[in-house]
């Protein structure tokens, strides 16, 4: 399960009231539909995470002595972008709404 497109999405910051009937339009199946957008949610919430851990561990050392700890603007500045970034499960939701999560079920093509 993957997204087509590399661009990030613009979903929606706040809540927004869903028509079911949305969800399960291209599944037939409103779990099976659920089940994709969460699986995708995983996805973006690891890339994230990973990308977050390599940009916060250029800022890592080796002494962690109370006197060397230190605000650093730019840790912080890093941080503050991330938590503003829209939740996984919105951006999942969006694209799976706009056809850009490439999905398969091989139970049905047997």
């Amino acid at each position: 399960m993957t997204a087509n497109n590399s661009n990030k999405p613009a979903p929606a910051s706040s809540t927004v009231t869903r028509d079911l009937r949305e969800l399960d339009t291209k599944t037939e199946n409103i779990y099976e539909s659920l089940v994709i957008m969460s699986k995708r949610a995983n996805q973006i919430s690891n890339n994230i995470k990973e990308e977050l851990h390599q940009k916060l561990s250029e800022f890592a050392s080796s002494n962690d002595n109370l006197e060397e700890v230190f605000e650093n603007r730019e840790q912080i500045e890093i941080s503050k972008y991330y938590e503003k970034l829209p939740k996984p499960s919105l951006v999942a939701v969006q694209e799976f709404l706009d056809g850009k999560v490439y999905y398969r079920n091989p139970t049905k093509e047997a």
